[in-house]
């Protein structure tokens, strides 16, 4: 074979090496790719700790190939293709980065400055002393950009993007959210909403920041300080003390999104005082955990007492004759003085207990079946109780209480929780009372007297929960479960009564059936007895003109009469006066003859003188014979003319 066979078939060789090195070193880059540059041959050596060459070493080169057609030489240079970072819709990119400076001791995350934007400019990544590991910012959903695969990883939800380095993690296989312990959920956008019908807020726990204070068990940027500083003011109340405790220092660092403003705020590690409120939120989850806890929500009807955890140092308002613990105005650890009216509240169920109390008025039962409208007396049975005579009743009762909303504080400070009240206080003050009661009265006389028991029992709970600030509204005993023996005596005693009330129900039916009868005979009888009537005041109108005819008569009778002996009584008068003065002078003259002459002188001369007058017949009309004279009959003639009996003479 000839020479000149030999230089073309070496010319053809070359040319087709040629060809083959330019084809190799021509690079397509698509339109979201780059292209990332392997120098395998240089002269210099990189002397730094960093895989990324800036100065044209061997190894990987800082500047990547954007979109389009490019040449590097090949085999000098080999170009590996990466898509673009994108973060899909509802998912965020998190940025760990291969080089920089070292973080310092305790650190876990990256400072970040601005200027650093979405870390697509690796010049001003490392030129701002950018450091390794966790960057503090998020890339947001819908990004896209051309990150160096080598000095960064992004890790989403769904995809990593990047060259691991590490041979720790090159050794856990395809890179992922595993790869760092964590799940993709926590590559998601971080969203509070509502929990079906329940209000929530996001209780936040931070990663990195200084360590809390030794008496602090959650970090509240600035502390308490300004809470401090209101209260300083004259005017401030309560509820301005609550409203500045309630998510203000969020507003400092865009709610935990702005990390690096978080810790340049002077934010803590741990626990935060603020929590999220609804929304969506785009945390670090090397940085950030969000746990979804209930919103207090406060319903008509009812107030929160609030137990702080966190705060200025216990400053008791209660006075020193409160005795159950301290009761503090708002931002102080202990039982808050302002309780919390109907709304919704942001505060962290970790360091804020809240204990609602009822302010309606309350009904508990002690029975089988409890309230609808509360919990509360579930664990209340009926009351059973013995007699005197050894019966054993059981009593329905129920009980209404009503705490006001300003004394809820002390309430709860007292008892703890409303739940305490019922199970720990009142059940065993209403039952005791009410077997001490029972213990005391005979069962009938406790039956008998049912009303004085129940009033006597609102007296005695009245007195007793006024001791811890509750009222009481009332007592009532629903029903009593009788013992079988007493039922079955009282329902003798009951039938017994019924016969005796039927028997007298009787009894006035039939005397309703006389009065029937009898007004049915009157009926009958009416015609005749309208007749009889009507006679009957006829005869009365009769007698009643005969009587006034008599009465006219009696009248005229009545006073002729009284005339007539009004003249006769003074004719008389007046006779009798002529005789008293003729009698008295014969007296005293009888009475000088019988002083001179004797007695039977004096009769004889007498009797001379009646027959002188002619007044005595000398002959008696009765002959008197016997033993007497003729002068014992004229005496006897003489003393029947003085008794009114004078003959009549002949001729008349």
């Amino acid at each position: 074979m000839s020479v000149l066979l030999w230089v073309q078939l070496l010319s053809f060789a070359l040319a087709i090496v040629a060809a083959y090195v330019v084809l190799r070193s021509i690079v397509v880059i698509g339109p979201a790719e780059v292209g990332l540059v392997v120098k395998r041959v240089s002269a210099r050596h990189n002397l730094t700790d960093t895989p990324i060459a800036f100065r044209g070493e061997a190894g990987y080169q800082a500047e990547l190939l954007m979109p389009g057609v490019r040449f590097k030489l090949w085999p000098t240079y080999m170009v590996v293709r990466y898509p673009w970072v994108q973060v899909p819709a509802g998912e965020i990119g998190v940025v760990i980065s291969q080089i920089g400076e070292p973080l310092p001791t305790g650190a876990k995350s990256a400072m970040y400055r601005p200027e650093f934007g979405n870390f697509t400019d690796l010049n001003v990544f490392v030129s701002g002393k950018g450091q390794k590991g966790v960057q503090r910012p998020v890339l947001p959903p819908g990004t896209l950009a051309p990150i160096h695969p080598v000095a960064f990883l992004v890790v989403t939800a769904t995809r990593a993007y990047g060259l691991p380095v590490d041979r720790e993690l090159v050794a856990k296989g395809p890179l992922s959210p595993a790869s760092f312990g964590l799940h993709p959920d926590q590559f998601r956008v971080t969203v509070i909403a509502p929990n079906g019908d329940q209000d929530t807020v996001g209780i936040v726990t931070t990663l990195e920041g200084e360590p809390l204070g030794p008496a602090d068990i959650a970090c509240r940027i600035g502390g308490f300080g300004d809470i401090e500083a209101l209260e300083k003011q004259p005017a401030i109340t309560d509820s301005e003390l609550i409203e500045a405790l309630l998510g203000k220092k969020n507003e400092l660092h865009n709610n935990y999104q702005d990390f690096q403003s978080f810790l340049d705020s002077g934010g803590r590690i741990g626990l935060q005082h603020d929590p999220l409120l609804y929304g969506a939120y785009l945390l670090n989850p090397f940085l950030v955990r969000v746990e979804l806890a209930p919103m207090l929500v406060v319903n008509q009807g009812e107030v929160a007492v609030i137990k702080s955890y966190v705060g200025l140092p216990t400053l008791d308002t209660s006075g020193p004759e409160f005795k159950f613990g301290s009761i503090v105005q708002p931002g102080h650890r202990g039982i808050w003085r302002e309780a919390l009216r109907t709304g919704k509240y942001p505060l962290n169920p970790r360091i804020y207990a809240a204990e609602k109390v009822p302010t309606f008025i309350l009904t508990l039962n002690w029975a089988e079946a409890s309230s609808v409208a509360h919990n509360l007396d579930a664990q209340l049975s009926p009351i059973e109780g013995k007699s005197r005579e050894g019966f054993v009743f059981k009593i329905d009762l129920q009980v209404q209480i009503h705490v006001p909303d300003t004394r809820a504080p002390k309430v709860i400070s007292m008892v703890g929780s409303m739940q305490n009240l019922v199970n720990e206080v009142l059940q065993a003050a209403v039952g005791n009372h009410f077997r001490n009661t029972l213990q005391g009265l005979e069962a009938v006389r406790f039956i008998e007297t049912r009303d004085q028991v129940q009033a006597a029992a609102l007296d005695a709970i009245s007195r007793y929960l006024a001791a811890y600030e509750v009222e009481t509204r009332g007592v009532y005993i629903q029903d009593v479960a009788f013992p079988a023996e007493l039922v079955a005596v009282l329902t003798r005693r009951e039938i017994a009564n019924q016969e005796k009330a039927t028997f007298e129900e009787q009894k006035d039916a039939q005397t309703v059936r006389i009065d029937l009868e009898k007004a049915r005979g009157t009926a009958d009888m009416q015609a005749e007895l309208a007749k009889a009537q009507v006679s009957v005041d006829i005869n009365r109108a009769r007698a009643n003109a005969r009587k006034a005819e008599a009465d006219g008569e009696a009248a005229y009778v009545r006073v002729t009469g009284e005339a007539e002996g009004t003249r006769r009584r003074a004719i008389g008068l007046g006779d009798a006066a002529a005789v008293e003065a003729l009698g008295l002078a014969k007296a005293k003259g009888y009475q000088a003859q019988v002083a001179s002459l004797g007695s039977t002188p004096t009769a004889a001369v007498a009797i001379a003188n009646a027959l002188s007058e002619g007044k005595l017949d000398v002959v008696p009309e009765v002959l008197v014979t016997g033993g007497g004279g003729a002068l014992e009959g004229l005496a006897a003639t003489f003393m029947r003319s003085l008794n009114g009996h004078e003959p009549e003479k002949e001729g008349r």
